[in-house]
Order: structure tokens, then C-alpha cells, then sequence
């Protein structure tokens, strides 16, 4: 059945499980995505939350009807391997991409001018310098960026073969190439943090040599014997032996040391 309130703000119910309540703001909410504004006439405040969906691309229903208008795009615990799409949110502020599939290759970020806030929190990114020349190019104005949960961020949580230094190493690098964030993974950026990252922090990239490396190398598959030999043919034949033995009565006197293969029994 349905529902109508007046009052301070109007409410619509149906039991198709969307709900739209009117007032202070307006909420859409279907199918597990939910829309928020803060005033239905100021698009400032539009967030669009599309959670644990498992879709593999951002929907083209998403970026057709909120495209315009969102101001922060949550896409979390879904199983994204692409971010076809995303140039359809060209007003975005804030982007949370956290529990996807993404990985080097598929994060193709487009120009977003206005966004400063990016989590990419547990996918599958690997290189840090691929992705920061990604970020430098198309989000002039990050400020706060999160990358807990991948290889690229070499810290505790990926394996007790990480320490302090090797995090700190990473911090300085990330900060040398993006110098305007103010906000890395789970802690703000210090001036004199950011100081020692324009010193050393060029220096502190970490080369991954390619996965080539690693594999073995395939054995070349041996040559079928051609038959060549340098001998005679008759020296394979049994009982044709043509070899002589015997004692070599020259006896060298020179000093130099290729003397010592005539050197007598009785010498040694």
C-alpha cells in the first residue's frame, strides 16, 4: 500500500521499496543506491551512494541521471574493474572506490577538477608512480587520498614484511609528487613532513622489476643429433683401433712450463 504525510515535509511510500521524503532534503533509495540532497533546489549536497551492487562498471542509468548534478559518488564493496563512465560526474568532489577490483591498468581516472577526496582503499593497485601520474594530471585539487589495503602501500596491513620505514619511505614519495595533500591513508600531512618529502622524497620511489622476471625460462627443446663427428668413420667401428702406445724416450729440458708433460716417473 501506499503512504502520503503532510506536514513540515511530505513523504511518498510504495512498496516497491523506494522511499522519496521531501522538506530539508531529498532521498532516493532503490535497489540498494541512494541519492541525497540538502536543498531540492541547490545541487551543492547531491551524494550518490551505489553499494555492494557487485557490478563490474559504474551503470550508464547512474551517470545519465545523476551525472550532472553529484557532488560525491560512493561506489564501494562492488566488484569494479573498470571506470568507464566516471567522465560523467565532471562536478564530483568526493570519490569512494573502496572494496573494488581496480587495478593498474583499469584506473583510468578522467579530468576531475574539482575533486579532493579519492579512497581507493583494498583493491589491486601495484604501482604507486603509475597511479600518482594519473592523479597529478586529472585532480589538480586533491587533498585527502587513501590507499590502505593495496601493494602500492607498503604498510603493516599487507604482510609483516612491512615496517615503519618502508611506510614512511612511501609517505615522502607520495607527498614529493602530490605536495597539495593534506591528508595520506589514515593520518594528516605535517609541515615538517611535507618539508623532508620536497627533500628526499624523489628518491624514495620503489623500481617493482616486471613480471617477467620471476617466470622461469623456458628449456629450449633439444636438436635431433645431426650425426656430424670429427673422427673417422672407421674409428667407430669395433676392432679397427687404430691408436699406438708406448714410452717416449724425448726428455725435455727447457724452463718453461709446458715441460712438465715430459716429466719421467722417476723425477717426481
Amino acid at each position: 500500500g501506499d503512504s502520503v504525510k503532510g506536514g513540515g515535509g511530505d513523504s511518498v511510500k510504495g512498496g516497491g521499496g523506494d522511499s522519496v521524503k521531501g522538506g530539508g532534503g531529498d532521498s532516493v533509495k532503490g535497489g540498494g543506491s541512494k541519492v541525497q540532497s540538502s536543498a531540492g533546489t541547490e545541487p551543492e549536497g547531491v551524494h550518490v551512494a551505489f553499494i555492494g551492487e557487485d557490478v563490474e562498471q559504474i551503470p550508464s542509468e547512474l551517470v545519465t541521471k545523476y551525472g550532472k548534478v553529484a557532488r560525491r559518488l560512493d561506489l564501494s564493496f562492488n566488484r569494479l574493474s573498470s571506470l568507464e563512465g566516471l567522465g560523467g560526474f565532471p562536478l564530483l568532489q568526493e570519490l569512494i572506490l573502496d572494496n573494488n577490483a581496480l587495478t593498474d591498468e583499469s584506473l583510468s581516472l578522467p579530468p576531475l577538477p574539482h575533486l579532493h577526496t579519492l579512497t581507493l582503499n583494498k583493491n589491486r593497485i601495484v604501482d604507486t608512480g603509475r597511479l600518482l601520474s594519473s592523479l597529478l594530471k586529472s585532480c589538480p585539487n586533491l587533498r585527502y587520498l587513501s590507499l590502505l589495503g593495496n601493494q602500492a602501500c607498503p604498510n603493516e596491513l599487507m604482510g609483516m614484511e612491512h615496517d615503519d620505514e618502508d611506510y614512511q619511505r612511501y609517505r615522502y614519495y607520495v607527498l614529493y609528487t602530490l605536495p597539495g595533500l593534506m591528508f595520506l591513508d589514515s593520518r594528516p600531512v605535517s609541515t615538517a613532513e611535507r618539508r623532508e618529502a620536497q627533500r628526499v622524497g624523489e628518491y624514495m620511489r620503489v623500481i617493482r622489476p616486471s613480471e617477467d622476471v620471476f617466470q622461469e625460462p623456458t628449456k629450449k627443446k633439444s636438436s635431433a643429433p645431426s650425426g656430424y663427428t670429427p673422427l673417422p668413420e672407421s674409428t667407430d667401428v669395433a676392432g679397427q683401433h687404430r691408436g699406438v702406445f708406448g714410452q717416449c724416450k724425448y726428455v725435455y729440458y727447457g724452463k718453461h712450463s709446458e715441460g712438465n708433460r715430459f716429466i719421467r716417473n722417476n723425477q717426481l
